[in-house]
């Protein structure tokens, strides 16, 4: 087996608290989140609002601890000697909640549905290293299978890349490398409403998913795994604004809120006192422009991009709007990640200068003369509005533009405008990690295809950059190969990085050992209430 230390995340990202003295509990948990964008499959679920539920209902090859540290789940073993052909053996007499069994097809055969672009699944992408994606991913396909994926017997299967991937292993525990069971295969529309797992959790009895309402979810009683619940279920609310969100935690109404929102970050610690949870986390914000935009294609379009990085505050609007919560970008991934790199070459197109942003705009008209104007898309009820309309006012007074949030009700109707190609405008976006690894920050979002390069960007240049760091076999070779690929971004700005994050979460007095996990999302099993 090949060690993982080289991709294991570094430092103490956890924090909990505890309000009482209980061994466990059997009490309901109500956490806030958001109604999902599509139906609860595996391979098509890239948001944030489903992955937290998907991630309850199933369970991978491996699995995450709050650190980020990688342990077993279903896999018994992974072997390799290479890092491009994997021998893994699941562990036997697992089950899925309609009593079948998991198996080596249960992956193979998910992992091929996954890849298969006439199933157009957002999270394909992440297939790309085996054997036989290319065919299978191709418009039309030439073969309907990947021929790097064989199956041994009920609990063998082997994966060949096409060339050494160094965080292949650190994937295996993320949502798209999840197992189904034959019957997803019947009818996957319907399998998305009510998904049949082999997770900690499964979907509660009768109208357990309320669409734009609440989705509740109970134990597995067959789970085997490392997350076994501490907890009678989870009731995930979808709440329209995260200032009701926070009152009714303040109220006792709800139990876990991962996100303090904006309006109450000043206030929150005294407002909780111990039930005030912080940790910096693999999280970030930033805003994404579509390549399609008038004005932003070709040099004119990378003028404009420079010039408007150029013009936003952001050390300002992390000390006023989020009090510190923040920290301004200095790459396309998270500070708290191993790789980090706060110096690229090129960082300085990330740091507020007035001046140079007057100065590229100037040149940008000079090739086409600005019009109409500079929107920046948003949810509502993810508690956006003020640091949106913070930066397009300082975008309005550095470059004279008429600048503007534009609001959307919900994350699902922004996502699925985002995802359709039919925004419009520039919208804000982020990235939260699934797996501990800067490569994961970039290669799904700005590699040509990718399932979440919602910006269409292209750059071959990069796209070998990535491609190299993941074949390299030494750890600060890679890392030195992401940071050149950063700096081709720091060139054409696809986004506009804006700052990381240091999570602000709170309980209320109901509940005990509440941790903030690496990636700024609970750890929902370990949660106790009587």
């Amino acid at each position: 087996m090949t060690a993982l230390t080289a991709f294991a995340l570094s430092g103490a990202l956890v924090l909990s608290a505890c309000s009482s003295t209980s061994d466990g509990g059997s009490g309901m948990v109500t956490a806030n989140g958001s109604e999902p964008q599509n139906p609860l499959i595996p391979t098509n679920t890239n948001e944030n609002g489903g992955g937290r539920i998907v991630d309850r209902l199933f369970a991978g090859l491996e699995s995450y601890d709050a650190r980020g540290n990688l342990q077993h789940e279903v896999a018994q073993s992974i072997e390799t000697t290479d890092s491009k052909s994997f021998a893994i053996k699941i562990k036997p007499d697992w089950t899925f909640t309609d009593g079948t069994p998991v198996t080596a097809k249960s992956f193979v055969d998910a992992w091929n549905y996954g890849a298969l672009s006439t199933n157009a699944q957002l999270q394909s992408s992440f297939f790309e290293p085996i054997v036989g994606y290319d065919e299978v991913a191709a418009g039309p396909p030439t073969a309907q299978t990947m021929s790097g994926l064989k199956i041994v017997d009920d609990t063998t299967f082997t994966v060949d890349l096409k060339q050494p991937t160094a965080d292949f292993r650190l994937r295996l525990g993320f949502t798209p490398f999840y197992p189904l069971p034959e019957v997803a295969f019947l009818d996957m529309a319907a399998f998305g409403e009510r998904p049949v797992g082999n997770g900690p959790y499964e979907f509660a009895d009768g109208d357990a998913w309320q669409h734009n309402v609440k989705l509740d979810l109970v134990p597995n009683p067959d789970y085997r795994g490392n997350r076994s619940p501490n907890n009678g279920g989870l009731s995930f609310v979808f709440y329209s604004s995260l200032d009701t969100a926070y009152s009714d935690l303040q109220a006792g109404n709800l139990d876990v809120l991962d996100t303090v929102p904006e309006s109450a970050l000043s206030t929150f610690r005294s407002d909780l006192g111990d039930r005030a949870l912080e940790a910096p986390t693999a999280q970030n914000a930033q805003i994404g422009i579509p390549g399609n935009l008038p004005h932003f294609a070709g040099p004119e379009g990378g003028l404009r991009r420079q010039a408007l990085s150029r013009a936003i505050d952001r050390g300002q609007i992390t000390q006023q709007i989020f009090q510190g919560l923040r920290t301004p970008a200095r790459d396309f991934t998270a500070s708290s990640l191993p790789g980090f790199n706060a110096n690229l070459p090129g960082v300085r197109a990330l740091e507020y200068d007035a001046g140079v942003a007057k100065s590229l705009w100037a040149q940008a008209d000079a090739l086409s003369p600005w019009s109409g104007r500079f929107e920046i898309a948003y949810n509502s009820d993810g508690g956006h509005q003020a640091w949106v309309d913070a930066a397009a006012n300082s975008i309005r007074n550095t470059l004279g533009i008429d600048a503007v949030g534009a609001p959307y009700p919900t994350f699902k109707q922004i996502r699925t405008e985002i995802t359709n190609r039919t925004i419009g405008s520039a919208f804000r976006s982020g990235w939260q990690g699934d797996y501990p690894s800067i490569l994961e920050f970039l290669e799904p979002q700005f590699v040509t295809g990718a399932g979440s390069n919602d910006e269409d960007y292209s750059n071959p240049a990069f796209d070998d950059l990535v491609r190299g760091a993941e074949a390299a076999t030494d750890e600060d070779e890679s890392f030195a190969l992401a940071g050149q690929a950063q700096e081709i971004l720091l060139l054409d700005l696809p986004v506009l990085p804006l700052w990381d994050y240091i999570t602000a979460a709170g309980h209320s007095e109901a509940v005990s050992d509440v941790q903030i996990s690496w990636n700024g999302l609970p750890m929902y099993e370990a949660i106790k209430k009587s």
